[in-house]
This record gives C-alpha cells, structure tokens and sequence, in this order.
C-alpha cells in the first residue's frame, strides 16, 4: 500500500497529467510550454521552399524517366506475347507503339510540367529518349510478327517472296 502510494506521488519527466489544477493550466506541465506538439520557434522560411524545390525536381525526374521504366514491362509483354498472328499480340503492339505516340503528342504539356526544374532540357531529352526506344520496340515486334513490308516481295507484285527450305514443327523436320 504505502509502494503504490510512492508511486503516485513520484512524478515521472514524461508524465504529464491532463486534469486541470487550480491555475487552469495541467498539473505537471512546465511554466510558459504550450500543449503538447507545440514548438515556439518557427520553422524557417529557407527550410520549406528548399525541401519544395527537392520534392519538384523528384518530381520532374519521375516524370522524364516514365517511358524508361516501362521498357523492361514491354519487354516482358512482348516475350509472353510471342510472335504469331492472333489478336492478343496484336492489340499488345497496338498498345506499346500508341503509348509513345500519345506521349509525343502531348510533348508540350509534358514540357510545361518540367519548366520548374533547373535541368528540363536534360529531363526532356531522357523523356523524348525513352518514348522513342518504347516506339523502336513496338516496331521490331511488328517486324518480328511478320506485320512490316521489309522484302521487295512486299512491296513489288512481279518478284516472287522467297521460298522457304525447310519447315519445322516440333523438333521434326518436315
């Protein structure tokens, strides 16, 4: 009885009891400390707008390095895909090469947003980099596929497509 009557008695340096005394003020709470939370100096006016100027360069770089970080998705897609004719490896190109192209057609907004930086002309080119590699892949699959005219078979009737040696299927050849 008289441990616990100890132990009540005895103020801990962290302990801060909200019940208000007489002086309407909270027993326990130092002379002149504000509620809990508040600090009297002020932040300084060069801190803020120098973590705002971090923060808006971040931002800038996430933006320029968007089609880069796509490439190893695209590049995945396009293994899984594969390289036959059907409809899901079609609207799979159809996607990587209009992504690049609607992000070339908005390149003055894409510019506007990255005016706040103090590298823009690096971060736009690492942008413009980015969606032409992206549209370089969309065209090698369409090349891949079968779907880019690149003999003159395509292009001219009176030549005749070459013809293949051999045909295999299944490790067998046929």
């Amino acid at each position: 009885m008289a441990a616990a009557a100890a132990v009540r008695g005895r103020r801990f340096k962290w302990s801060l009891e909200l019940a208000a005394a007489p002086g309407g003020r909270p027993r326990g709470a130092a002379e002149g400390r504000g509620p809990l939370g508040f600090a009297e100096r002020q932040l300084g006016e060069g801190g803020v707008h120098e973590s705002d100027k971090i923060l808006m360069e971040k931002r800038c770089w996430d933006v320029a390095l968007a089609p880069l970080k796509q490439i190893p998705m695209n590049l995945f897609i396009m293994y899984m895909a594969g390289n036959t004719i059907s409809i899901f490896p079609a609207m799979m190109v159809c996607m990587m090469g209009w992504r690049p192209l609607q992000a070339l057609m908005s390149l003055s907004a894409t510019l506007k947003a990255l005016e706040s930086s103090s590298r823009r002309a690096l971060q736009g080119l690492v942008f413009l980099v980015g969606n032409g590699l992206g549209l370089a892949l969309a065209l090698y699959k369409c090349q891949a596929m079968g779907l880019l005219p690149t003999r003159p078979s395509d292009w001219l009737a009176f030549v005749t497509p070459p013809q293949r040696m051999e045909f295999t299927g299944g490790g067998l050849i046929l």
